[in-house]
């Protein structure tokens, strides 16, 4: 079902990005690394913050939610337990109710062991798991949790809007490029993406229908890809997840 509400980016630090979700006055945010730009937000647009999600316990994604709880102590935190500020810990399954609608909580291991995503109608915020042609690193899960917490997200409607935490765009089409030149959509997104950096507007959200055509890490298995992980020296592995594990490394070493 199409969001019934609006959905704006709030920048903080150099790249991250504060998904706020608006209906009428009230507001719900989504990993609030930083408090000021989210607080001026509210401030200018008279907006109550009814609630706050978040994906994992890095700070760049809540380390905001001290001075929030302070500033707007009416919010609800919803988030993974052991996260200092969550007032309600959640895990896969469970259903947030928010005034503009329910949203189902989807645990996606991989980037952290924590880490959860949350989709509410037609919109997927994935934290750091699901980047635009790209996906995060694995800083406590395996390479196995990541490519079944991918595929989890890959098999939700095509039509799904995906809201990562971070503009990478850029970075990742350059990777996905060199992994998989001869696809078409990539060329596409580079073009139509570098024109709105240009512009300073944000490349998201992306769409899983153009996450599982062009994302090399939602298509590590497809021949392509394995044919790109045996120039890079070595045989990539019978199994998609050992796929998945030479593409993760070689991103990690990727400069372009």
């Amino acid at each position: 079902m199409a969001a019934t509400f609006s959905i704006a980016p709030i920048g903080a630090f150099t790249d991250n990005y504060i998904w706020l979700l608006r209906q009428g006055a009230r507001a719900v945010a989504v990993d609030p690394g930083e408090a000021a730009p989210l607080l001026s937000h509210l401030e200018q647009h008279g907006l109550e913050l009814e609630a706050i999600l978040i994906t994992h316990h890095h700070a760049d994604h809540c380390g905001g939610l001290a001075a929030l709880k302070q500033a707007r102590p009416d919010a609800v935190v919803y988030g993974p337990p052991g996260i200092a500020g969550v007032d309600t810990p959640l895990m896969e399954g469970d259903v947030v109710k928010l005034s503009m609608g329910e949203a189902s909580v989807l645990a996606v291991p991989g980037h952290t062991l924590d880490h959860l995503a949350y989709l509410l109608d037609d919109a997927l915020f994935c934290g750091d798991t699901l980047f635009a042609a790209g996906c995060g690193r694995l800083f406590e899960g395996s390479p196995a949790q990541m490519l079944a917490s991918l595929k989890k997200l890959a098999e939700l409607p095509p039509q799904t809007k995906v809201y990562p935490a971070h503009e990478y765009t850029l970075s990742n089409l350059r990777f996905a490029l060199a992994v998989d030149p001869a696809n078409p959509v990539l060329a596409m997104r580079q073009s139509r993406d570098q024109a709105l950096r240009d512009r300073g507007l944000p490349t998201l959200p992306s769409t899983l229908a153009l996450e599982t055509a062009s994302n090399p890490f939602l298509r590590s298995g497809e021949p392509a890809i394995r044919q790109s992980l045996l120039t890079q020296g070595g045989q990539p592995g019978d199994d998609e997840a050992a796929c998945f594990a030479r593409l993760r490394a070689w991103k990690d070493g990727f400069r372009a």
